[in-house]
Parts: C-alpha cells; sequence; structure tokens
C-alpha cells in the first residue's frame, strides 16, 4: 500500500487516556508482547506494540473512527527506533503484518465485524486473531488470501497458525505477575511455548540447581 504525503495530518493523538478493559487484558497484552520481543531478541527488523494508535489514512484521523489494536505486529522495519504511534506515511506505507485484539463484552461484536474489515481491506493485515482473555474457549482467527480474511482451523492442541510470525497462538494455564488464568501464548514449531525473560531466566536457574545436586552440591549454600 502506497500513500500520498499531501495533506496528511502531523498534529496526531498518541494517548486518548484510556486504560485496558481489565487488569486480565492489560497481562495479556504484556505477555504477548514481552515473549515474542524476547523470542527475536537478536533480530531488529520488527516492532511490536499494543494499545497504541494505528494511523494508516487521512480520512481514519478526520473521522477518528479507529484507534488501534490491542496488540499489533509490523515486520521488515527498524525496530531499534521508539515509536509513540504507527503512523503509516512516516513508516514507509508499513502497516501491522499481524493483529490480536483482546474482547470483552463491549468490544466482541466490533472485533469481528468492523474491526475485521478494517484490517482486511484497509490495513491488509496478513493474520489477524481475537481471543477474550476471560474465556479460553474464545480464540478465532483469519489469514489473508487472495485478499480475503479465511478462517483458521486450530490443531489437535486447540492452536492456531500464524503465518508471519511462524508460530502457533495457543492457551496456555499458568500465573503471570502472580495472577493465576488460561492466557493466550505463543507457541513454537515443535510445541514449546515462547517464553518471557524472567521465564526464561528461571529455567536457567532451576536447570543450574539441578546439575549443581547432581554433584552433591546444595544450591542454595552456594
Amino acid at each position: 500500500m502506497s500513500l500520498a504525503i499531501e495533506n496528511l495530518p502531523t498534529n496526531l493523538i498518541t494517548d486518548d487516556g484510556e486504560p485496558m478493559e481489565s487488569n486480565n487484558h492489560r497481562i495479556s497484552m504484556n505477555l504477548l508482547i514481552q515473549s515474542l520481543k524476547y523470542h527475536w531478541r537478536d533480530k531488529e527488523d520488527f516492532f511490536v506494540g499494543g494499545n497504541m494508535f494505528v494511523y494508516y489514512s487521512a480520512n481514519q484521523v478526520k473521522n477518528q473512527d479507529f484507534k488501534g489494536p490491542d496488540f499489533f505486529v509490523v515486520l521488515d522495519v527498524d525496530g531499534t527506533r521508539n515509536r509513540d504511534a504507527w503512523i503509516a506515511w512516516e513508516e514507509d506505507s508499513h502497516l501491522p503484518d499481524v493483529v490480536i485484539e483482546l474482547m470483552s463484552p463491549s468490544t466482541a461484536e466490533v472485533d469481528v465485524t468492523t474491526k475485521k474489515d478494517i484490517y482486511e481491506r484497509n490495513l491488509k493485515t496478513q493474520d489477524y486473531f481475537v481471543f477474550d482473555p476471560n474465556n479460553a474457549n474464545d480464540l478465532r482467527g483469519w489469514t489473508l488470501i487472495n485478499r480475503r480474511y479465511q478462517s483458521l482451523s486450530p490443531n489437535d492442541q486447540g492452536r492456531l497458525y500464524c503465518q508471519s510470525l511462524n508460530l502457533w497462538l495457543g492457551i496456555w494455564q499458568g500465573k503471570v505477575e502472580n495472577t493465576q488464568g488460561n492466557w493466550l501464548r505463543f507457541f513454537d514449531a515443535d510445541g514449546n511455548l515462547v517464553l518471557m525473560r524472567d521465564e526464561a531466566e528461571t529455567q536457567r536457574a532451576e536447570r543450574l540447581a539441578a546439575k549443581l545436586r547432581e554433584l552433591g552440591i546444595n544450591p542454595d549454600e552456594i
């Protein structure tokens, strides 16, 4: 998609002051962002964001009919630069390749109708998913084929494949930020959970402690 730069606005809102729908929604967004960033920690050619404005046209700015997704990934861009909003005409017309909306009773209908149409027709987002953090059974996804969204079918583990990231999305039961729940997580091609940094560090520490015990050393006394 190419965007004409004439008459495009420059004074753009980057924060509407509205919080996430619930604490579970906030945790879910941060979990997705942090785990993908750590998984791709050696890459600098992507941007991952959440609950931030995405601007794709002057009409959108004028009508104020769309703000942005709860989670999104843009590929093949400079990932080292910080952004307060994603502004397509400042990014060589790059738009999100992956979007995840975290549904709630007040947004669910819009997420699977109006927003789905925007991602399909306006942003041409390759992979679109919706998930209700308060209902682990409500995970749906679509991928763009011939410019139209086609529904994704889950694998035997109930996970959906995200082509753009070469990762799977599925439900993981556990504790995050001291909150027990059923969380939307990324999984790799081998079915391994994509970890956040602190999870990976905890696992490394546990493996080291186990190795020390095998050698007859009490790690708590070191």
